[in-house]
């Protein structure tokens, strides 16, 4: 009798040895494979110029899932069901994603902005009824700092699912302009003295060259369209020169601006 118990407690401190032996090795390889991946992870996301933030979120978030991966097949190998224990983390998960559906969709949508780059630091954009120049790209919300100088804080999720105009990518913008003047005033002549404006101003560019055009005949004035373009941070400078120059100008040409004068400008 005390044969076949020690020869049960040996079976069975062989089986479990071997499984703990099984255990730590996969352990110990795991790990191993683990930091590789994750030291691959870092080269290509530095590679493709990810956000620092970004990088330091996705590194932590794999190795939390994979360091799960790892210890429920380490627990598997030394025969502890982890069926039960796999169903109670992914009821958790749920539980946990449907409770932070919207901070999950506006994480979503950071790590949207930081992958495909609409827009980086310093840009001046337009996205969801607001004007402003990127301050701060988090990976819940986007902080732009607005024309007045207000602080404008957009939630990712919309603003990755919404329209966005971005003035700066290109380099350069049009300022669009609609100068209405009298019928008896001379076409040609009206012409020449809005080119004169826009090819005396140093902040508009020669190429794409400025353009002046007939727009409509109105009932009271003709119109003239006036498109030149500038650097996009010389935007409103621009606007502001041209039209106080453009009314000098016509003043200084005898070219008589309807009263109530009809001075348009639009926004593209």
């Amino acid at each position: 009798m005390e044969n076949l118990d020690f020869e049960k407690w040996m079976s069975l401190a062989v089986d479990y040895g071997l499984k703990l032996i099984g255990a730590i090795a996969i352990w110990i390889i795991g790990s191993w494979l683990i930091r590789y991946l994750l030291k691959a992870l870092r080269k290509v996301m530095a590679k493709a110029s990810y956000d620092e933030s970004l990088q330091k979120f996705l590194v932590n978030l794999t190795k939390w899932g994979l360091k799960i991966v790892l210890i429920i097949v380490v627990l598997g190998t030394l025969g502890i069901e982890t069926t039960s224990l796999a169903a109670v983390l992914a009821a958790a998960g749920l539980a946990v994603g449907l409770a932070l559906q919207g901070s999950l969709g506006n994480f979503a949508g950071g790590v949207l902005i930081m992958i495909f780059k609409p827009f980086k630091i310093g840009d001046l954009i337009e996205a969801q009824g607001e004007i402003g120049v990127v301050k701060q790209i988090e990976i819940f919300t986007t902080k732009l700092t607005g024309l007045s100088n207000k602080e404008i804080i957009i939630p990712n999720g919309s603003l990755s699912n919404g329209n966005i105009v971005n003035y700066t990518v290109e380099g350069t913008r049009r300022v669009d302009f609609v100068f209405g003047v009298d019928y008896d005033s001379d076409i040609k002549k009206t012409k020449q003295v809005l080119m004169d404006v826009l090819t005396s101003n140093e902040k508009i560019l020669k190429e794409p060259a400025p353009t002046v055009a007939v727009l409509e005949l109105a009932d009271s004035s003709i119109n003239f369209a006036v498109r030149p373009w500038s650097k996009a941070e010389d935007y409103w400078t621009v606007y502001f020169e041209v039209m106080e120059a453009t009314k000098e100008a016509l003043d200084a040409a005898g070219i008589d601006i309807p009263y109530p004068h009809q001075v348009n400008i639009k926004k593209e």
